[in-house]
């Protein structure tokens, strides 16, 4: 059960590495086959496209898990603490609900309303297929906007994302370094007063 838990929860992590060199390769192989060799593979450019078009979608479900989508937070600099927290709070209810609409349209639009006979140029997949990512990486979304909204007000732990750390810790190392020059040069200059006095 909780090898099957650490999959899901990483499993946008996995899947996106995968098709990142899927894609990647792909690519390389085209490049290689047409310069190297002067022929060119039809159906490369097509798939990289769709399988770019899945990496993305399932990286902004990434995102999500991680928090770091960007969101516009320079009013809360004036407001208190826990009312930021509240503002959040509804924001991400909002996102869940404009989600679970997008959720509702997209599986309408794939299952529903796309015609079977619709299929791709050069591979000749359905399109259903295709499209079949914006039903899962919004529900995976969804579900990541919920985890860590629970993880946040339920478990106590504050999800912060790579590059608010990244940053925090950069302008750590720089108040910490600035304070060592400041004491470095205040003892210089205690030095200096002490020699002066005798």
């Amino acid at each position: 059960m909780k090898i099957i838990l650490k999959i899901f929860d990483n499993l946008e992590s996995y899947l996106c590495r995968a098709l990142l060199l899927t894609f990647v390769t792909i690519l390389f192989a085209q490049i290689l086959s047409r310069e190297i060799l002067g022929y060119s593979i039809t159906w490369s450019e097509e798939l990289s496209v769709y399988l770019f078009v899945w990496f993305v979608f399932l990286g902004s479900s990434y995102a999500a898990k991680l928090s770091a989508h960007n969101r516009v937070t320079f009013q809360y600099k004036w407001l208190p603490a826990k009312v930021c927290t509240l503002f959040e709070f509804i924001s991400d209810l909002l996102w869940v609900a404009f989600n679970s609409y997008f959720i509702y349209l997209s599986y309408d639009f794939v299952f529903n309303r796309m015609n079977l006979f619709w299929k791709s140029q050069t591979l000749g997949i359905p399109m259903k297929y295709i499209y079949l990512i914006l039903p899962i990486a919004f529900t995976l979304m969804t579900i990541r906007i919920i985890q860590v909204n629970y993880l946040k007000f339920v478990k106590g732990v504050e999800t912060i994302d790579p590059e608010s750390q990244e940053m925090n810790e950069l302008m750590n190392t720089d108040v910490f370094e600035e304070e060592q020059e400041t004491n470095k040069s205040d003892g210089k200059k205690q030095t200096k007063d002490t020699e002066n006095n005798k």
